[in-house]
């Protein structure tokens, strides 16, 4: 009589069976690489840009829709009352205060307001003289500026912030949501459960942005209002698939085993069931990141997102559509392009995710 040998692998060795096919997905781990360098960039933020201003909005009139590569110089006057310089930390995170005030040379003469408003066209070396304390310094737009004179370099460094923060946020409310309500309604099952999934079935049958829209509206326009209007439309998912799992492994032996053993019901679905769902959760979390990046855009774009001066993405495609048919259609089509980068590395990684953590190809 053959008898056929059975391997018991343990958890972290699939972990690491995981990794490595994952590694092996060259779309996977490349966009994995793409999102690590956005990520970073996004949290050295004001520390790299160009515009270490607040929200990247230091704006110069006279610098208004310069093309990519445009270098300018600008004469400094330090500001009176002087402008303390914050520490490192807080200038990563909120900016600086700009310290001195810029004025432009332009066509070889700098246009200025004395005290009383009176408008002046003075050369260089003349306010120069009036200002030994001020000094001459040369900048470059990179990727040149939009109608109010504002780098759109540091726009778009900032506004993957605003991208990466609503993904983070409202993934994280929507996991919290859809794993509670799933886990409650696949468990205990019974009259629980039915309104459980007539309630989910209410809200999947609303569409996601009418949702967002209505959301918003009760919440007002503003930075965590979109956190929180985009959280509370993407659990659904998450519950259905979460209760779903749930259903299939409450019958099986170890959780009859849990409970002959007397375990209380939080127990097994938070040490027992819950981890063995949570590879399908990780990879809905993949696509609900790359879905909440299309919202937070689509909401900046209608004006009910992140409000001015903060800079978005989608607020800055709103902003410069204007363009497209004339010479500044980069101005519309950089922060574009920046979504749809974000936006695909997020499905590359969570098909690459689906793939790896698929035990039957371990």
């Amino acid at each position: 009589m053959l008898f056929r040998k059975t391997t018991y692998v343990s958890s972290s060795s699939l972990s690491a069976l995981a990794w490595k096919k994952f590694r092996k997905d060259k779309l996977g781990f490349g966009s994995l690489t793409f999102i690590g360098i956005v990520f970073l960039i996004a949290l050295l933020g004001y520390l790299i840009t160009p515009d270490p201003t607040p929200f990247a909005n230091d704006q110069c009139l006279e610098m208004g829709l310069k093309k990519p590569g445009y270098t300018a110089t600008f004469i400094l006057v330090p500001k009176e009352p002087p402008v303390k310089r914050t520490n490192l930390f807080h200038r990563m995170i909120w900016g600086q205060q700009s310290r001195s005030q810029a004025y432009p040379i332009v066509d070889g003469t700098v246009d200025i307001y004395d005290k009383e408003g009176v408008y002046l066209r003075e050369v260089p070396d003349a306010f120069l003289a009036q200002h030994p304390e001020a000094r001459q310094v040369a900048r470059t737009y990179r990727l040149g500026t939009d109608r109010f004179g504002r780098d759109i370099l540091s726009m778009l460094v900032i506004g993957a912030r605003i991208s990466l923060s609503v993904g983070f946020i409202s993934v994280f409310i929507s996991l919290v949501l859809g794993i509670l309500i799933g886990s409650i309604g696949g468990y205990f099952r019974g009259w629980m459960d039915h309104v459980i999934v007539w309630f989910i079935n209410v809200v999947w049958s609303i569409p996601t942005l009418l949702l967002v829209i209505a959301i918003t509206f009760a919440l007002g326009k503003g930075f965590w209002q979109v956190f929180i209007a985009v959280g509370l439309t993407m659990w659904v998912e998450v519950a259905r698939v979460v209760r779903g799992q749930i259903l299939s492994l409450r019958e099986k032996e170890f959780v009859e085993a849990g409970r002959a053993l007397g375990f209380s019901s939080f127990r097994i679905i938070t040490r027992h069931l819950l981890p063995n769902v949570m590879g399908v959760v990780v990879v809905i979390s993949a696509a609900n990141f790359a879905s909440a990046i299309l919202i937070e855009a689509g909401l900046s774009f209608l004006g009910m997102g992140v409000q001015p001066p903060v800079p978005s993405w989608g607020s800055m495609i709103k902003e410069n559509y204007g363009y497209i048919v004339l010479d500044y259609a980069y101005l519309a089509i950089l922060p574009g392009i920046a979504i749809m980068l974000l936006v695909l590395a997020f499905m590359l990684i969570g098909n690459a995710l689906r793939d790896a953590l698929d035990v039957k190809t371990l």
